[in-house]
C-alpha cells in the first residue's frame, strides 16, 4: 500500500484567481516519489517546502525504485529527485529511450556508491574487490545491503550469481538503509569485520571511519562508484507545467548540503521536513538560484513568497 504524504499548506480559492495562474490547477499538487533513502527523502522535502512557499500543495509518495520508474512511465508519478546514475541505468535508460520519462537535469555531482569497510578492515587488508573472498571467514560470509529490490541489491545478487571477484558462497543480507548501518555499528563497537554497500552523501562518512574498496571492474559504475543524481519526471512534465518545470531545472544540491540535512535527520532525530527547513533557514542564499524566473502559483514573485514564508 502506498503512504502519501502531504505537504499541505492549502491556498483559499480568493488567493488563487484563474485569472493570475501561470500553470494549470493540474499543476497544484505534484507527486514525487520518496524511495525511503534519507538523502531523497532530505532533497525532496526541502523540494517539497519551497514548493508550499510558492503556493502549491506537493504530494510525496514512500515508493520502491522499481515501483517509482513504473509510476513515472505510467504518469501516476510526477518526479524523482533520487536517479542514481549509473547504478540505475539498467531501470531508467530503456524509459528514457522510449521517451516515457523525461530527465530534467543532475542535482548532485560528486556523489560515490561501492562496497565500504570499517577502516580497521581496511588496514587489515581488505582494501580491493578482490581482497574479499580472502577475508569470508571474517566476514560470516555476509554482504549487507539496503532494501530488495534495489538497484544496488540487483548489482550485488548478479556478482554472487556469477562469483565475481570470488563472492559465489557469500550471502547478501538485505534491509533498510536504517537497518545496516545499525549492523555496521554494532560491528564497529565490537571491533569486527563488517562488508556493506556504502554511499556519499551520508553522515556514515562521518560518524564512523570507513574506507571505500578499489578496483571493482565498474561494478557499481566508472571510476569506483562515482555517481550523479538525477531528476527524472513524467513525460510532459516541463510542457504541462512550465513554472514547476523550471523550478526543476535551476533545483541542485551539493554532496556538503546533503550531509548535513542527513546529519540533523539521523543524528540529531529531526523529522525530515524539519532538517530540511532548518538547512534552508541556515542558507537562504541557495533560494536566488532555485527561485530564478520562478514564480508563485499565481504568478507573483517566487522569490519573496518563499522568503516570507520561511520567515527569513
Amino acid at each position: 500500500m502506498k503512504r502519501t504524504i502531504v505537504f499541505a499548506t492549502l491556498v483559499s480559492a480568493t488567493t488563487l484567481s484563474p485569472v493570475h495562474a501561470v500553470e494549470a490547477e493540474a499543476c497544484r499538487a505534484p507527486s514525487f516519489s520518496d524511495v525511503g533513502w534519507t538523502d531523497i527523502t532530505a532533497t525532496t522535502s526541502a523540494a517539497g517546502i519551497v514548493l508550499e512557499g510558492l503556493g502549491y500543495t506537493p504530494e510525496i509518495q514512500i515508493l520502491s525504485v522499481a515501483v517509482t520508474f513504473e509510476s513515472l512511465r505510467q504518469g501516476d508519478t510526477d518526479i524523482f529527485l533520487g536517479n542514481w546514475m549509473p547504478l540505475q541505468e539498467p531501470q531508467q535508460k530503456p524509459l528514457v529511450d522510449a521517451g516515457d520519462i523525461e530527465v530534467i537535469r543532475p542535482n548532485l555531482e560528486g556523489a560515490l556508491i561501492g562496497f565500504a569497510v570499517p577502516k580497521a578492515t581496511y588496514d587489515a587488508g581488505l582494501k580491493t574487490y578482490a581482497d574479499i573472498a580472502a577475508f569470508q571467514e571474517q566476514l560470516g560470509g555476509q554482504i549487507y545491503g539496503i532494501e530488495a529490490g534495489s538497484s544496488a541489491n540487483t548489482t550485488i545478487l548478479k556478482m554472487i550469481e556469477e562469483d565475481s571477484f570470488g563472492l559465489g558462497e557469500f550471502e547478501l543480507v538485505e534491509s533498510s538503509e536504517q537497518g545496516m548501518l545499525a549492523q555496521v555499528q554494532r560491528a564497529i563497537g565490537s571491533e569486527d569485520a563488517v562488508l556493506f554497500f556504502g554511499w556519499r552523501p551520508h553522515p556514515m562518512n562521518v560518524r564512523y571511519e570507513l574506507e571505500y574498496l578499489t578496483d571493482g571492474d565498474d561494478m557499481f559504475g566508472p571510476n569506483d562508484g562515482e555517481a550523479t543524481v538525477l531528476t527524472n519526471t513524467r513525460k510532459g512534465l516541463s510542457a504541462d507545467c512550465p513554472n514547476l518545470g523550471a523550478f526543476l531545472a535551476n533545483l541542485a544540491f551539493t554532496v556538503e548540503a546533503e550531509d548535513i540535512m542527513m546529519s540533523y535527520i539521523l543524528d540529531e532525530g529531526l523529522e525530515p521536513r524539519d532538517a530540511a527547513t532548518r538547512w534552508l533557514t541556515e542558507n537562504p542564499a541557495v533560494l536566488d538560484g532555485w527561485l530564478a524566473d520562478v514564480t508563485t502559483f499565481d504568478g507573483e514573485p517566487g522569490l519573496a513568497a518563499v522568503t516570507t514564508a520561511l520567515d527569513l
